[in-house]
């Protein structure tokens, strides 16, 4: 995705506005996973934020911000559906065998699998940061924006999950050893 494909979608291109989706509708998805879990509400996450995109579009004021603009819509709209559903209980996991036509490879399934069993561990918003940072490759000016905190917010955010995450993994192989040595 380049500025040139947002400024044409922002002058009504409909085929650009589809063609910036589709590129980022992996990532999207990554995202909305790590807030829903349920292959539905991210499809929904991800259906909503589409047709708002459609419809918003023209609003974006600056094109190079069109990721950051695009996550913070599916966000809100993730948790729009996250809290109108948070009573309902799931007797099925998603897993990224059920994803249909998304591209990974059994070592991206096995990584994906063993740092999401990770996050499960953080808080929300430890978990929500670490995401976007590491799994979305946004810098922390831009997870700032997207998630309305200040960056310093962010860096200890960053700082508390590494934190919180090597207590886990050392617990983790202190776990295995035991298990090993019987």
């Amino acid at each position: 995705m380049n500025i040139e494909q947002v400024k044409k979608a922002k002058e009504g291109d409909v085929n650009e506005i589809g063609n910036i989706i589709q590129e980022n509708v992996q990532a999207m998805y990554r995202v909305a996973f790590g807030i829903l879990k349920n292959e539905d509400e991210i499809y929904d996450a991800i259906s909503n934020t589409t047709i708002i995109v459609f419809e918003k579009i023209a609003s974006l004021k600056k094109e190079e911000l069109f990721k950051t603009w695009l996550t913070r819509i599916l966000i809100n709209e993730c948790y729009k559906i996250y809290n109108q559903n948070k009573k309902v209980i799931y007797l099925e996991n998603c897993t990224p065998e059920s994803l249909g036509n998304l591209q990974y490879t059994e070592k991206d399934r096995l990584e994906e699998q063993d740092a999401r069993n990770l996050l499960k561990n953080l808080s929300k918003d430890l978990k929500e940061t670490v995401m976007l940072y590491y799994f979305e490759d946004f810098s922390v000016k831009e997870v700032a924006k997207i998630l309305n905190i200040p960056e310093g917010t962010v860096k200890s955010r960053l700082s508390k999950a590494r934190k919180d995450l090597e207590k886990i993994l050392i617990k983790n192989e202190e776990s295995e050893r035991r298990n090993l040595n019987g």
